[in-house]
């Protein structure tokens, strides 16, 4: 809903509609009560209350002074007895707990009566206990108005750490946000003072994630070394995984109440050049500077001494006369009420060292894309872009809308990797009904054998066949040595192999009734269990092993019987059943597969999820589509290091099952098959209008692609210990000069000689 956390607040069934003037209020009621009118739901009118300044909601009484606690809940608190077990402390920390953001050290005055919930403790009432249940109550009546949060405003962070717990308080403007605390973990009660400290700032991060995470925040601790965290080179592995989380905020450290600490930027370079002499200005170059809005500040006779003056600062200043958020501040700073932030002689307004920008999309564009897509930053990572622009710019939010921007880059989509679980949960094929209604089939790419695989009991057929067997030479030996056994199957699960889609192959088992069904474009895990058995193969032909899934041999599986072997010729041959009892021996034996299956399968699935994300589309929804680079040369190990991994965007039609989609495709991909698995396709955020076209890939039927050196930029020689190595610097094809990579001469001569033919 687009009015969320705008101007109205939902939880279950309970809604607050809040504004700020009576004009407001009557157009925000008027747009909620339509949406619920659209969507056919109701509110019984006896039940609500409208035009009230100050409203109950959730246990808390908001009005326009702040947030206070609900009294008629706290006279709950107030009358609670004397807890005589565990249950009934749990039970009253559960609701005095509610109200803990209320409470300062919460957590410190309920350790008495916390530590009786630990294992292996007597329940034993003492007087730190009722000390701590009467401070909570008086704590509850006497809470204090916690301000609302202002997500345009800073916040402050007081943390502070002992060997009893942690505690945080979250402020803004001096008024208390919200109280936070937790008593130590066994194993944190060992940590050295600065973890101790440091535990406290973290605590208080993920606690107020949804208030500090990119909005500028102070952080203040009586531990000074945690000033120089971020510079600090030997930290250990807990540190350094605290560090990394801190990253993720707009936030400064400080030991004292100071807010003058500003360092230079490197885009401190785009604004402070040194003076430039040329003897004459060329058209060319005249007409470049006046694209980048560079202007020549005087001139002399004979030489031009020019200073470039950067338009980005003079499009700030004046865009800072027409913005209302920074005309509030300058009557706050007149006011004394705006602190960390000054105005100049020239009536600009800075945030310390750093000016700030005004909300203009085309200025603050214009910042966004000169940190992220010129020569001079290459698409950096949103936390490393952040960090570049903080030090000379300001503006609310500015965290977010980079981290928005840099997730928004179709370049950055299309070439960075991945670091998250591979997409898609698995999603086992169901369980057939009877041996041999369903089974799987695949060829063992460079060996004379091809096998079946049945569904239900496991069982495989090994064939042997040639590399030139023909399509009706393939069928001959299907009828002959697969169907003719258990007769022929209602379901053949395969690849997309030629063998498997030739228009023979399927007019052959279309005329037997039997239904083909192919795996997922570039995804064989949907025929896994074939593709396992040809991994295993050599020791399937080695061993005969109870199968874990079936909870009994193949053998047995699919004829109902042990397999008689030269060392057990005492082996029991079949049951001497007759009539119904055969049909109800195999019947009992299906059942009792399926559900050993069943259980495989729920199994294996919780193990693969744990390693994989779930990942969904909506038809109408663009996405990439993943290639691979295929070239010569393994460089750096690594073959297509700097290539693009994906192709697109394309459009969703269609849905294919609960892992698979159908994509719009180009023409020119008509020879590629468009159903594709999801770990196959990337979410494409926005739809840029220029897009890496298909063609200039010239993309394979296989989603491959091939690279090659279209030039040798220079040569050099490597020394190594024994031996000299001749190396030259190739420009690739789809790449710039400034992604050219050093090869090995020797290589490139053996698998490219017309490059150097060309150099002749």
């Amino acid at each position: 809903m687009e009015y969320l956390d705008k101007f109205v607040v939902i939880f279950i069934d309970d809604i607050s509609i809040y504004s700020k003037t009576e004009e407001e209020h009557e157009e925000h009621l008027r747009l909620v009560l339509q949406k619920l009118r659209e969507h056919k739901l109701y509110a019984k009118f006896s039940k609500c209350d409208f035009w009230i300044e100050e409203v109950k909601f959730l246990g808390h009484v908001i009005f326009n002074g702040g947030i206070a606690v609900d009294q008629s809940k706290v006279s709950e608190v107030q009358n609670w007895k004397i807890p005589e077990d565990v249950k009934g402390i749990r039970r009253f920390l559960g609701l005095a707990g509610y109200y803990r953001r209320f409470i300062e050290g919460f957590s410190r005055i309920a350790k008495p009566m916390t530590a009786l919930l630990e294992k292996n403790i007597k329940f034993q009432w003492t007087s730190a206990c009722q000390k701590a249940f009467e401070e909570l109550k008086k704590r509850l009546t006497t809470a204090p108005v916690l301000t609302f949060p202002d997500m345009h405003k800073p916040f402050s962070v007081y943390c502070d750490a002992s060997r009893l717990g942690l505690g945080c308080v979250l402020m803004q403007e001096r008024k208390v946000v919200a109280y936070a605390s937790r008593q130590l973990r066994d194993h944190e009660k060992n940590y050295p003072t600065h973890d101790l400290e440091l535990a406290a700032v973290v605590h208080a991060l993920k606690v107020w994630r949804h208030y500090l995470f990119g909005q500028k925040c102070d952080i203040y601790t009586d531990h000074k070394s945690l000033k120089y965290i971020f510079t600090q080179t030997e930290l250990n592995m807990r540190q350094r995984r605290w560090l990394e989380l801190i990253k993720d905020y707009d936030l400064e450290i400080h030991y004292h109440p100071s807010k003058a600490n500003v360092v230079a930027d490197a885009l401190s370079r785009k604004s402070q050049i040194s003076l430039l002499w040329a003897r004459e200005l060329p058209d060319e170059l005249a007409i470049e500077f006046d694209r980048l809005s560079l202007g020549f500040l005087n001139k002399t006779e004979g030489t031009v001494s020019m200073e470039f003056e950067p338009t980005l600062e003079q499009e700030i200043r004046k865009g800072q006369l027409n913005d209302e958020k920074i005309k509030e501040v300058k009557e706050l700073i007149k006011l004394d009420k705006a602190p960390g932030f000054r105005v100049d002689a020239d009536g600009t307004v800075w945030h310390g060292d750093r000016i700030c920008v005004p909300n203009i999309k085309s200025i603050r564009d214009l910042i966004l894309k000169e940190a992220h897509e010129t020569a001079y930053s290459i698409h950096p990572g949103s936390e490393n872009m952040y960090q570049d622009l903080k030090q000379k710019l300001w503006w609310y939010g500015m965290k977010r809308e980079v981290a928005e921007y840099v997730a928004l880059c179709d370049v950055c989509q299309r070439v960075k990797a991945e670091h998250q679980k591979p997409t898609g949960l698995l999603q086992p094929l169901k369980i057939p009904e009877w041996k041999w209604e369903k089974i799987g089939m695949d060829f063992i790419v460079g060996l004379p054998r091809t096998q079946s695989v049945d569904r239900l009991t496991k069982v495989a057929h090994f064939i042997p066949v040639k590399t030139t067997y023909s399509g009706a030479k393939l069928a001959e030996l299907y009828m002959s040595r697969i169907v003719c056994l258990p007769g022929v199957p209602k379901k053949i699960v395969s690849d997309r192999g030629t063998q498997f889609t030739s228009h023979f192959w399927k007019r052959l088992h279309e005329s037997m009734g039997t239904k083909l069904n192919f795996s997922s474009a570039y995804h064989p895990q949907t025929d896994g269990q074939t593709g396992r058995t040809n991994q295993i193969l050599e020791d399937m032909l080695r061993a005969c092993a109870i199968q874990y899934v079936c909870r009994m041999p193949n053998f047995q599986a699919l004829y109902g019987r042990r397999c008689r072997t030269p060392l057990h010729w005492d082996q029991p041959g079949e049951k001497q059943l007759f009539g119904p009892g055969i049909i109800e021996d195999a019947e009992r034996q299906v059942r009792m597969i399926r559900e050993n299956l069943r259980i495989a399968q729920t199994r294996q699935k919780s193990y693969a999820d744990n390693r994989r994300r779930d990942l969904e589309f909506a038809v109408g929804d663009y996405v990439y589509l993943k290639v691979s680079p295929i070239r010569g040369l393994r460089r750096f190990k690594v073959k297509g290091k700097l290539a693009p991994r994906y192709i697109g965007p394309f459009k969703i039609i269609d849905r294919k099952g609960e892992v698979a989609y159908q994509l719009e495709l180009p023409d020119r991909l008509s020879g590629v098959h468009d159903v594709f698995h999801v770990s196959q396709l990337k979410k494409c955020l926005r739809v840029p209008e220029e897009q890496l076209r298909e063609d200039e890939l010239n993309v394979q039927d296989d989603l491959t692609y091939t690279e090659y050196p279209v030039q040798i930029l220079e040569t050099a020689e490597r020394t190594t210990r024994n031996r000299v190595i001749k190396m030259c610097k190739v420009k690739w094809s789809h790449h710039t000069a400034e992604e050219a990579t050093w090869e090995r001469e020797d290589d490139l001569r053996t698998d490219y000689p017309e490059l150097f033919a060309s150099r002749s």
